[in-house]
Order: structure tokens, then C-alpha cells, then sequence
């Protein structure tokens, strides 16, 4: 660290208040890049600052720290509230980052309908709805719906008001039709709550239906069936398998264990749902705390405000009321925190905590390369093309047309060096707009606007990189377009041709080696941005088309044209799809589905 810059920190220390708080690491274009909490913040935040040897990812914090910033509050309780709030907000590249990329799978039954199906998820929302997962492993979620859909009698539709007749679901037995009034209010209830307890680890309800029905199909020599139920019931089977008999109750247990190097840390966490273990999933975290604690207390706090399924039970290394009381807050009912000594919970941790160590000795390699990266690829950029502050946010635009119609654009978000892809976001095109060039012009006015009106949680996050995709011209059109607006922000091209970077007022480019990370992460930027921009534009070029198509039949408004393109997602599926799959599509009425398959079938 810069001497200077040192010197002004340690003076600013020296009047830091002992009150318990959130302080911010700042780097030195203002951006946050840590977040932590102390009891006391004059002795935490010097502990950065003390000659004694640092872990590693500390002391590459360190060096990117300008200045500080701190929050004062009135307990350690506040703190944390404020700290996984920030943190989650904010996202610094030196706090908690989960680079598996996973999304596992979960069972939703909303509470909002009447009538509720079970459906397969992979975005846990706060909707008023009950999520049950998540399901990997053993318990693969598509294989758990397929039980649920064969063993009990829940509607998978989205039908919303009553129908004329019921689908072939009904008539073959799979399903109660509440569409038609078949079945009371009382009755759907006592069904749902089958697959409750199902969802919640009792397999005796399921496995004697299954059984049944097996047995009748082999009877009826109905031998496809058969074999359907029967691979089932070994789904079951190898849930069983998974049971912790030392547990005696259906519990729902969350297990986090750590191991470190010194350099690397592995995040180990272990699922049991109903008292199964499900499996383990393993996270490589970059997190500049000065302890283990810190580390996964950061960790547990993230994971469950973006995957808000709190089990009863959660079991880690340290015990920590104020978290305790956080968790216990976040799933509006009490979470037991617990750091076992002995007994099977112990063993649960001791087997998730090896694990934790066995994936850090195996993934060295595979670590070092993510970093390059990710890190290694954003310093480069910023030392090779002489950026003002380290690209941790990178925005990249494209647009996507044919012949000058359907025209759109798209803009795509790397923070840290991977895909952001909430963050990602698409604009229509004026049709009026007849050139690339004032497509962008365009696509760049109305992304800045959107950051001075400060409403959407990507629009308003300042990038440190805007990268374009193209040569000097295009750069030089979006980077007068940036002028215009009063907007300050780096810019670059890259040139598909050679793969040159540009710089605006740079007459020479950037020829970067092509095995070089920073060129590496460039790349990954602009074609993700094709790729999102010309995807968006088949559906809408597809919306266009097939609407025009469905609106030829007669009796099939937009609307209804609508749901059955949102349904399908192809032409190909609505041409073969027969009478009852179209009467699935909500509102589809039996002479509208009739007149759709004589359409494509006369």
C-alpha cells in the first residue's frame, strides 16, 4: 500500500469510535469493495492496517484500499442486519462470491391459489407460496414431480376458473378437476396436504399407491405403465437409502463446514430434507475476513437471503445468538444454531467438514485458474488498457436485427468476471431507427437515463467498463453518445475480425495475445451480449410469426394466441400437440383446441 495513502488511513483510525458498527472498504474510485461488522470498530477496522502478516486475499484487499467509511449502531444485532443487507445489495468482489453457479431445483405449492399444483422451480421468491428443497443428489426434483404427478391427484394446469369438461388427466384417474367442480374444497385440501407430507420425507403414503397402480397396469398388461410406476418406486428406493436412521425424526437440517489454506476457502454444505440426506455441494468462496467465523457467517447470511428456504435446524462450527436471531427473524418462526460436540450431529459435521477438505486439495488447479480469470483477467485489464479503476462491473452492448426490422439490443453484466444475469437487460428498437449506429446511440441514451432516475436495480449501478462490439467507429459513436449525456465511465471496443480493443482517442489499437485472460474475459463479455441480443430477437421475430399464423384460425384472438406461445415455446409443439394438451393452455376452450388441430392437421 501506497505510503501516503497509509498514512492518511492510519490518521483517520486514530478517531475512529470504539461503538459497534458496519465499516466499508473503498477503493479508489469510490466503489465498496468489503463489508464486515464490528463490536468494536476502531479494532477492527486497524487490524487491517497492523504490520503482522495477513492472510493472503486480506493483503490483496488491502492493496486496492483508498479510503473507509463506516455506519455507527447501537448493538451487534443491528450490525448484522445492516451488514448482509449491504453486502447482498452491494455485492463487493472481496466479500462472499458463489461460483458454483448452480440453481437447484424446488417444489412450489402456492398458497394464493385455490386450487394449487406442484410445480418445479428454480427461483425461490418471497410470493406467499411453500418451496420444499432443494432437491439434488439423491432426489433429482424432475423425478420427485413425475411421483407427485403419478401418485396423487393435483392438477398440473393452470386453469383459474371453471370449465365445460375435464382434460384426459381426469378421465384416466391423475387428477380430482377442480376445473369442472369434481371435487370439494375440503377434498383438494386433504390432497395437497398428502404431498406435503410427502415432500417432507414420508414415502409410505406414496409407495403403496405406486405399488398399486403398478400392479393393476401389469394386470391390465398396460406394461409401459408398469414400468413407469416401477422405476418410481426405485426412486423411492434410493431416497430410503438416504435416510439417517440415528436422527428418529423427519428433520430439516442445513450443515455448513469450512477449510481454508491460508489462500483458498471451501464452503461445504450438506442438505438433509425429512431426515434424508440429500447430498453436499461444494462452494469455492474469495472472502478478505479475518477469521473463519466472519467467513461463514458472511456466507450463511448471503445464502439465505438469495435462496430464503430456512431449514429448523442448521449445524456449523461456532454458535452466534445475534445470527441465531437473524435467521430465526427471516423464516418468521424459531431456527435452532447449533455447534455439536458429540452424538450424530457431530458426525453430520465431521463428514461434511472432510469433505470441505478433500474438494480444497483436489480443486488447487481448478482455483488458480478461476482467479486468473476472474481477478487476474480484470488487473490486467485495467494495467494493459490504463483504465481509471478496476473493471469489476462490465457492461457489454450489442444489437440484433435482420434487414433492419424486429431490431433490438442488449446489455449484458459481468461483476467480478462472471455473468450477472439479473442484472442482464433488453430494449426494443424504435422502428424508425434505421442503422446500428443510432440503434446504439439510442440503446446508451436510455440505459443512462434509467441511472439518473435510480428505479431498477441494475440501471442504477454504475459500470467501471462499457464495452462495445465493434471497431472504431461504433466506439466512437457510443463514446460521443456517453459525452452527450454528461455520463464519465471507460469505454472500449473489440473487433471481431482481429480482436483489436479500442480506446476512444487512441488512433492504435489493443492487440492483446490470444491465450491473455484480460482478451479472454473481453470476449466472454461480447459474445454473451450477441447472444443475448439475438436470442431475444428469434422469440420476438417467433411471437411475431406465430401470432400472425394463430390469428389466421378462426376463434383465436391475440390473447389466446399469447398463452399458447408462452405454453408451447415452439410451432413445432402446437402442430403436435393433440385436443387435450391445447385444453391445458389456460382459457383454451375444447372448439378452439378442435380448430387449432384441424389447422395444422387439414
Amino acid at each position: 500500500m501506497d505510503k501516503e495513502i497509509l498514512t492518511r488511513i492510519k490518521s483517520k483510525l486514530a478517531t475512529l469510535t470504539t461503538s459497534p458498527g458496519v465499516y466499508k472498504m473503498l477503493d479508489e474510485s469510490g466503489n465498496i469493495i468489503y463489508i464486515g461488522k464490528a463490536k468494536n470498530l476502531k479494532n477492527r477496522v486497524s487490524s487491517y492496517f497492523v504490520a503482522t502478516r495477513q492472510p493472503e486475499k486480506v493483503q490483496q484487499m488491502v492493496e486496492h484500499v483508498y479510503d473507509f467509511d463506516y455506519i455507527v449502531v447501537s448493538n451487534e444485532q443491528e450490525a448484522l442486519n445492516l451488514e448482509s443487507n449491504l453486502i447482498h445489495a452491494n455485492q463487493p468482489f472481496y466479500n462472499i462470491l458463489l461460483k458454483d453457479g448452480k440453481a437447484f431445483p424446488y417444489i412450489k405449492i402456492s398458497r394464493k391459489d385455490k386450487f394449487p399444483k406442484a410445480e418445479l422451480t428454480r427461483r425461490v421468491k418471497k410470493d406467499n407460496a411453500d418451496y420444499y428443497g432443494p432437491f439434488f443428489g439423491a432426489a433429482n426434483g424432475t423425478q420427485i414431480l413425475k411421483i407427485i404427478n403419478n401418485t396423487f391427484k393435483l392438477k398440473d394446469c393452470n386453469y383459474s376458473r371453471k370449465q365445460k369438461r375435464a382434460c384426459l388427466r381426469y378421465q384416466m384417474g391423475y387428477c380430482l378437476a377442480p376445473c369442472i367442480g369434481a371435487c370439494s374444497d375440503s377434498e383438494y385440501k386433504k390432497e395437497v396436504q398428502k404431498v406435503v407430507r410427502f415432500l417432507k420425507g414420508d414415502v409410505k403414503e406414496a409407495r403403496d399407491i405406486l405399488t398399486k397402480k403398478m400392479m393393476a397396469s401389469s394386470e391390465s398388461e398396460n406394461y409401459e405403465k408398469a414400468m413407469e410406476y416401477r422405476d418410481n418406486l426405485r426412486v423411492l428406493d434410493n431416497l430410503e437409502k438416504t435416510f439417517v436412521t440415528e436422527l428418529g425424526t423427519l428433520e430439516n437440517i442445513d450443515i455448513f463446514a469450512f477449510a481454508t489454506d491460508g489462500n483458498r476457502s471451501v464452503i461445504t454444505l450438506g442438505t438433509i430434507r425429512g431426515g434424508k440426506m440429500l447430498g453436499v455441494n461444494n462452494y469455492n468462496v474469495i472472502d478478505a475476513s479475518l477469521d473463519m467465523e466472519e467467513t461463514l457467517r458472511h456466507f450463511i447470511t448471503q445464502y439465505y437471503l438469495s435462496t430464503p428456504v430456512i431449514p429448523d435446524v442448521i449445524i456449523t462450527s461456532f454458535e452466534d445468538d445475534n445470527l441465531q436471531t437473524w435467521l430465526s427473524e427471516l423464516k418468521g418462526k424459531k431456527v435452532e444454531f447449533v455447534s455439536p460436540i458429540r452424538g450424530v450431529k457431530k458426525k453430520l459435521y465431521s463428514l461434511c467438514e472432510n469433505n470441505a477438505k478433500e474438494d480444497l486439495i483436489k480443486n488447487l488447479t481448478k482455483q488458480d485458474l478461476y482467479e486468473r480469470k476472474t481477478l487476474g483477467a480484470m488487473e490486467e485489464l485495467k494495467k494493459v488498457l490504463h483504465l481509471s479503476k478496476l473493471p469489476n462491473r462490465i457492461e457489454g452492448y450489442d444489437i440484433s436485427n435482420i434487414q433492419g426490422t424486429n431490431t433490438v439490443s442488449s446489455m449484458v453484466v459481468f461483476t467480478g468476471g462472471v455473468p450477472n444475469k439479473s442484472h442482464y437487460r433488453k430494449f426494443k428498437i424504435p422502428r424508425n431507427t434505421p442503422n446500428d449506429f443510432l440503434s446504439m446511440k439510442e440503446t446508451i441514451t436510455r440505459r443512462f437515463n434509467e441511472y439518473k432516475m435510480g428505479q431498477d436495480v441494475s440501471f442504477a449501478t454504475m459500470p467501471d467498463l462499457v464495452l462495445i462490439d465493434g471497431g472504431k467507429i461504433q466506439l466512437q459513436f457510443a463514446y460521443e453518445t456517453l459525452q452527450e449525456l454528461g455520463i464519465k465511465v471507460d469505454i472500449v471496443s473489440l473487433a471481431k475480425r482481429f480482436e483489436e480493443v479500442y480506446k476512444p482517442g487512441e488512433d492504435e489499437p489493443y492487440v492483446l495475445p490470444r491465450s491473455n485472460y484480460a482478451l479472454k474475459l473481453l470476449q466472454n463479455v461480447r459474445d454473451e451480449s450477441h447472444r443475448f441480443a439475438i436470442t431475444f430477437h428469434r422469440s420476438l421475430r417467433f411471437k411475431r410469426t406465430l401470432t400472425s399464423e394463430l390469428n389466421q384460425i378462426e376463434g383465436i384472438g391475440k390473447t389466446t394466441a399469447i398463452k399458447l406461445q408462452t405454453h408451447f415455446k415452439s410451432v413445432e409443439k402446437i402442430k403436435k400437440a393433440n385436443i387435450s394438451e391445447l385444453m391445458r393452455v389456460d382459457r383454451v376452450t375444447h372448439a378452439q383446441a378442435k380448430a387449432i388441430y384441424d389447422y395444422f392437421h387439414s
